[in-house]
Parts: structure tokens; C-alpha cells; sequence
């Protein structure tokens, strides 16, 4: 079990290590070709933040660990959304801006429950392929879905160029690059295979299943730059940053990563992980709900600490329930 736990942490680094040297040497031959900070920032730098929970979906989906591959992104988007966010709201309230309350949260409201429209389908009597399943045309949607964020936030970008995304990118040599992409690869893959393989052998002995497994382990593995990122943000009183982040990746997990996995391995669908969507959904709600009583489009330390209570208490029924 040591060594289980030992090579799921390595995985875990190699995964974070991996996506940052592809985004530094994406990003660097990136601005050699005259390619604008915005763009690098909204392709390069939002992919490359992604690709731990990419990798580990898609990597658990070919091996045919279905419920470990849904169970990490609507894990990820739940421990995102109740523990980040409500971490990051006891360490400063959040101020929240108006276009986020407005657009960018109901934005990720709306995805959740198209999303569960797609992968219920059948249930619902909307498909007659006999179950329920994340098909390649259900990931098409999702990933022209994704398409339509990236444009929504580059027009809104051009519009107030002042909240333009910055982007430090380092000058290497191309092949230095090429070589940084080639090792962050080769990071994400043997880390994703490293994490998928060392999670289900502890979920195993455990005697946990592989839902459970990719709700909590590997969704809190995949989502530690997030909480990283928020967390030093909300110090720095950087509130658009701290909740932009969380309410970004979360998009980012259910168009694009469940998009190119289900593009590259259709994944068929356990209907228990509804429950979490659900639960994913009705903590979006509350988000917004909570943005417009008592001090509006402020995140206060009694609202961040029942998200983050919300997210503890359901974290334990889950591995009780095993």
C-alpha cells in the first residue's frame, strides 16, 4: 500500500510538472511565431492547465474505467466549486464581479445540465442506442460548446482590453521547446497511467469503488493547481482571479475534457453518478443564490464555509458509502 501511495503521488507530480514544461515550450514557440499574449493565454495556457484531468479521463476511459474517467471531472467541478471557492472565501471574502455573476456562472449552470441531458438520453427517451452513454456526436456538442466559451471570452476581451490575460512566457531556443513539449508529453502520459493504475489498486484494497475513487482522489489530485492558484489569489486579494479560475475550469472540465474524451473512447454511463451532477448543479444554484442575498455579488465567510462543510460532509457519506 506504501508503494501504491508513493507512485500515485510521483503520477500526481509528473502530471503538474508535465503540463507545465508543454505549456512553456507550446507558449515560447508560440510567441516566436508573432502569436498575441491573448491567444497563448486563452489556447496554450487553458489547455495546458487542463491536460492533468484530461489525461486522467482519457486514460481511465481507454482501460475501461468508466466511472473512475466521469467520477474525476464532476469530482474535479464539485471540489472546485464547494472546496476551492470555499476555502478560498474564508481566507478573503470574494467580490465577485457582475459579468461572472451575469454570464460566466449561469454559463456553467447551463453546461452541467446539458450535460446530464446528453449522458441520459436514453433514460430520458431522447436516443434508442439501448443505454446511456457519452457518444462521439454527445462530445461533439460539448466541444462545440467549448468553442463558443473561447470566442464569448475572446469578444469580451477585445471589448475591455485592460482585462486582457497575461501570459509570462520564457524565450527558449526551438529546440529547447520542442524538447520541453516532448517531456511534458511524456509526463502527462506516464503520469496519467501511473495515477489511473495506483488510484483503482488503493480503491481496490480499499474495497471502494472506481466512482468513488475518481470523485475524490483523483478529482483532488487533477484540481491542486486550481486550488493553488485560487488560494494564492484570494491572499492577494486578486478576487477575479480566485473565483474566474474555479468557474473557468469548470467549464473547461465538461466541454473540453469530456469532449475529446468521448471524441477519442465513447464512455458509457453510470447512472449513480447522476447523483453528483446533481449535486454539482445545485451547488451552482446556491452560488448564484448566494451572489445576490444580503451583500450582493460578494462571497462572505458564512456562505464560503457551508460550501466548503457541503463538500466535507458529502466527501465522507461518499467513502462510507464505498
Amino acid at each position: 500500500m506504501i508503494l501504491t501511495l508513493l507512485l500515485l503521488i510521483i503520477g500526481f507530480v509528473l502530471l503538474i510538472k508535465g503540463a507545465q514544461y508543454l505549456v512553456g515550450g507550446a507558449s515560447s514557440i508560440a510567441r516566436q511565431k508573432g502569436i498575441s499574449n491573448l491567444v497563448i493565454g486563452l489556447t496554450v495556457v487553458a489547455f495546458g492547465t487542463s491536460m492533468p484531468e484530461m489525461t486522467v479521463s482519457l486514460v481511465a476511459a481507454l482501460e475501461g474505467r468508466n466511472d473512475a474517467s466521469f467520477g474525476n471531472v464532476i469530482g474535479s467541478n464539485n471540489f472546485n466549486l464547494f472546496f476551492i471557492l470555499g476555502l478560498t472565501g474564508l481566507i478573503y471574502p470574494l467580490a465577485v464581479h457582475r459579468n461572472t455573476v451575469s454570464k460566466e456562472i449561469p454559463m456553467s449552470l447551463g453546461l452541467a445540465l446539458l450535460l446530464i441531458v446528453l449522458v441520459n438520453d436514453t433514460s430520458l427517451g431522447l436516443s434508442r442506442t439501448g443505454f446511456d452513454i457519452l457518444s462521439r456526436f454527445d462530445a461533439l456538442i460539448l466541444l462545440l460548446a467549448f468553442g463558443g466559451f473561447l470566442y464569448y471570452v475572446y469578444i469580451n476581451t477585445v471589448k475591455s482590453p485592460e482585462t486582457e490575460v497575461t501570459v509570462e512566457v520564457r524565450p527558449y531556443s526551438v529546440p529547447k521547446s520542442v524538447g520541453f513539449i516532448v517531456l511534458g508529453l511524456a509526463g502527462l502520459i506516464g503520469g496519467g497511467k501511473l495515477v489511473v493504475d495506483s488510484a483503482v489498486t488503493i480503491a481496490q484494497s480499499l474495497g471502494l469503488s472506481e466512482r468513488i475513487i475518481g470523485l475524490t482522489i483523483l478529482a483532488i489530485g487533477t484540481s491542486l493547481p486550481e486550488l493553488v492558484t485560487s488560494a494564492v489569489a484570494a491572499w492577494h486579494k486578486q478576487d477575479d482571479i480566485a473565483i474566474g479560475n474555479v468557474v473557468g475550469s469548470n467549464i473547461f472540465n465538461i466541454t473540453l475534457i469530456l469532449g475529446l474524451t468521448g471524441m477519442v473512447h465513447p464512455i458509457p454511463f453510470n447512472p449513480a453518478i447522476n447523483r453528483d451532477i446533481l449535486l454539482l448543479i445545485c451547488g451552482t444554484v446556491a452560488l448564484i443564490f448566494f451572489l445576490f442575498i444580503f451583500t450582493r455579488h460578494k462571497l462572505e465567510r458564512w456562505k464560503a464555509f457551508l460550501m466548503l462543510a457541503t463538500y466535507i460532509g458529502y466527501t465522507v457519506y461518499l467513502v462510507q458509502e464505498g
